[in-house]
């Protein structure tokens, strides 16, 4: 594998579910790169974990579409064209504008505090160029402003759909720190709900996933 920004997982009670979170996050960075075939063994010393985690963890990827499983081989990286990430796009702008102008009077002062904090991780990670960092983080806050919609298929929906993205513009942005310029949308979205700017919010969400497609998801 390729210098990568891969990090090795801490291990804890979850350790599945850990593990299954960073390598969902190098699928969808493109850290780990379409078409290739990757070994348990061989993500195992990556992650600093043994081989049975990462198969397991992998298992799980191949039921969500992300990996097939190559029998005595390891797993194949699917690949995503793009009229699948315009799809996606146009299923995620129908979604999440709309949501997020209604969950923004919903949001309590301890769930902004929350959100901030979030929208805070990702701007450093961004910074950092810790492409699997950022991915998760950006993943995690997005949820957790729609999971105030108190809607589960929705919210399942937009983190199904996020799976199948493949930002694989990630990196040239990250190296020019123009990605850390476009994570402080994350910041800017919790100043204006936490100022009631419904309408607003709304159109910055419209703005960012537009940033996912032209800029993030590039090929």
């Amino acid at each position: 594998m390729e210098r990568s920004h891969l990090t090795v997982v801490k291990k804890n009670v979850s350790l599945r579910e850990t593990v299954t979170k960073a390598l969902r996050a190098a699928v969808i960075s493109g850290e780990m790169k379409p078409g290739e075939v990757y070994s348990a063994p061989t993500l195992g010393k990556r992650f600093g974990v043994s081989p049975t985690p990462v198969r397991e963890a992998m298992l799980d990827l191949a039921k969500e579409g992300l990996v097939v499983s190559l029998p005595n081989k390891g797993f194949r990286v699917t690949e995503v064209s793009d009229g699948d990430l315009d799809e996606i796009t146009a299923l995620r702008l129908l979604i999440e504008p709309p949501t997020v102008s209604a969950v923004t009077p919903l949001i309590d002062a301890a769930g902004l505090a929350r959100l901030r904090k979030m929208a805070e991780d990702i701007v450093t990670f961004a910074g950092e160029g810790d492409l699997i960092a950022y991915t998760e983080a950006d993943r995690a806050f997005h949820i957790a402003v729609l999971e105030y919609s108190g809607n589960r298929r929705l919210v399942a929906l937009i983190s199904e759909l996020r799976a199948h993205t493949r930002l694989l513009g990630l990196a040239p942005l990250a190296a020019t720190g123009k990605l850390r310029d476009m994570s402080l949308e994350h910041v800017e979205l919790v100043d204006l709900m936490a100022a009631g700017k419904a309408r607003e919010a709304q159109d910055l969400m419209t703005r960012h996933i537009g940033h996912v497609r032209g800029e993030w998801a590039r090929h």
